[in-house]
């Protein structure tokens, strides 16, 4: 709000009795259907005939006049197995992947490398959502790394390093194959770092 032109050229007090709005940004109804001179006269800017001059014309969100709309229109996937399937979402796992060439440029030789270790480095942020270690880069060194699941190239990569892979929440080092929230959601997530 602005104060009234009157208020600032005598330089009275500012109050409520002295404000209004800032000039320009108020503008007064468009008064339609009053003669032709003003020109929205007759129909009033409706157009002549049609669904959208009735009184009670609704403009409704996705409705493309009556032809077969584009959610219809567009195929539909049956079954969880396909990010792009129907239902989206109930059947989808989530992780997080962490590189094993983040890990080497990271830490030392010997490194314990916790989820606590690897949040303070910037790997794996997201604290709900579990972290799977996959196998994009290079590893040379011997890391003890926990995580709550490992891919298969992962883990060769890791132990052919002289590391060790540890499931959290298991309690000790893995033996082979895939680990903790594996499944096609991890699978797929694998597939796309």
């Amino acid at each position: 709000m602005a104060m009234s032109e009157d208020a600032t050229e005598t330089g009275g007090r500012i109050g409520l009795h002295s404000l209004a709005p800032a000039p320009g940004s108020r503008r007064p109804r468009k008064r339609v259907g009053r003669g032709e001179g003003s020109g929205t006269g007759k129909t009033a800017g409706r157009g002549q005939k049609g669904y959208g001059s009735r009184s009670g014309a609704k403009s409704k969100p996705r409705f493309e006049g009556g032809q077969m709309p584009i959610h219809m229109r567009m195929r539909k996937l049956r079954g969880p197995h396909m990010k792009k399937s129907m239902p989206f979402e109930p059947f989808r796992t989530h992780t997080q992947p962490v590189n094993v060439g983040e890990l080497e440029r990271r830490f030392d030789a010997g490194a314990e490398v916790t989820l606590e270790a690897m949040r303070a480095k910037g790997l794996g942020t997201r604290r709900d959502v579990p972290v799977k270690v996959l196998a994009k880069g290079e590893l040379g060194k011997a890391l003890t790394i926990h995580a709550h699941a490992f891919s298969a190239s992962a883990r060769e990569r890791i132990e052919a390093a002289g590391g060790t892979c540890v499931v959290v929440g298991d309690g000790g080092p893995s033996s082979g194959g895939d680990a903790g929230p594996s499944g096609a959601g991890a699978r797929a997530s694998d597939a796309g770092a």
